[in-house]
């Protein structure tokens, strides 16, 4: 008899449930539960997306031309890619197809470190030239010389008035000079600047010697506020980051399941559920790339 229940309970199926079938299904409704709880959290992003997009247009259509749409399209592709890997992988765990289980899972764990590398790229060249988001935006490293003269230019004058001022002797009512020690302090730096004012022009050599270097420059005026499109760049893209980062971690660990043979045809639901969870990373992506990069 001891024989028989340990034959009719697989070392797989949980103690809690009656058949392996049950237990599939209830971690399938489980997943797409908390795949919807995702939706929700991406979906509360994407209405911040739109708000911002229809307070501040002229802001979407300058600072989206900051991006690398070649990167963009690139990542895109090996997402899509490995999508369709993991799906393999997902088809070849039911047949038992030990080798292409493991090949599917290393191909798309391979996928997703490809696109954590150029996203690594991308993310380098924003904050090496000062396109972060609030107060941490100073693309003084990325513009051209012009607008940087003009900037410094605008700086150095405001200081010297500043200056100017505080040496400049003060004044009673009556004409008397009012000693230093009762002066406030002059402030440290000009008032009324900020970060980004002034007009994008360039020369065509030095367009062409930023393009060298693999900076994108965006046409026209500046408009004030371009730190809120990189706001929520950051933030979508940086949370979806880590949804990848955390997907590979779940291939990783199925990777490795899979090489000590633990699935089979009877038992092939980690894979699956994995899978589930990886094709929604990639599917926000599709959303996110024409958003931000497209769209202007």
């Amino acid at each position: 008899m001891a024989h028989d229940h340990a034959h009719d309970h697989p070392p797989h199926l949980a103690h809690h449930f009656d058949t392996p079938q049950q237990q599939f299904e209830s971690g399938k409704l489980g997943m797409w539960l908390f795949l919807a709880t995702e939706i929700l959290l991406f979906g509360g992003l994407f209405c911040a997306y739109a708000v911002y997009r229809y307070m501040y247009p002229e802001v979407f259509d300058y600072a989206h031309q900051y991006l690398d749409k070649v990167m963009g399209g690139i990542n895109t592709v090996v997402l899509i890619c490995s999508s369709f890997t993991m799906a393999w992988a997902v088809r070849c765990a039911q047949t038992e197809n030990r080798k292409g289980l493991i090949l599917g899972l290393a191909l798309t764990l391979l996928g997703g470190a490809g696109f954590m590398g150029i996203k690594y790229v991308e993310y380098a060249h924003k904050i090496h030239d000062g396109l972060l988001p609030g107060t941490y935006y100073d693309p003084g490293g990325h513009d051209p010389e012009s607008l940087k003269s003009a900037r410094e230019a605008k700086l150095k004058a405001a200081a010297a008035a500043v200056a100017t001022e505080a040496a400049a002797p003060q004044k009673t009512a009556d004409g008397k000079p009012i000693e230093q020690s009762t002066i406030a302090a002059a402030p440290r730096g000009p008032k009324g600047l900020r970060k980004g004012d002034g007009i994008h022009t360039e020369t065509p050599e030095k367009a062409d010697e930023h393009a060298a270097a693999g900076h994108v420059q965006p046409h026209g005026e500046r408009p004030e506020g371009v730190w809120w499109f990189f706001g929520i760049y950051f933030l979508m893209t940086g949370l979806h980051g880590f949804h990848v980062l955390a997907g590979m971690g779940v291939i990783g660990w199925l990777l490795y399941r899979s090489i000590k043979g633990h699935f089979n045809k009877d038992y092939f639901a980690p894979v699956d559920l994995g899978g589930l969870y990886w094709h929604l990373v990639d599917l926000i992506w599709i959303y996110l790339f024409p958003l931000l990069y497209l769209i202007g």
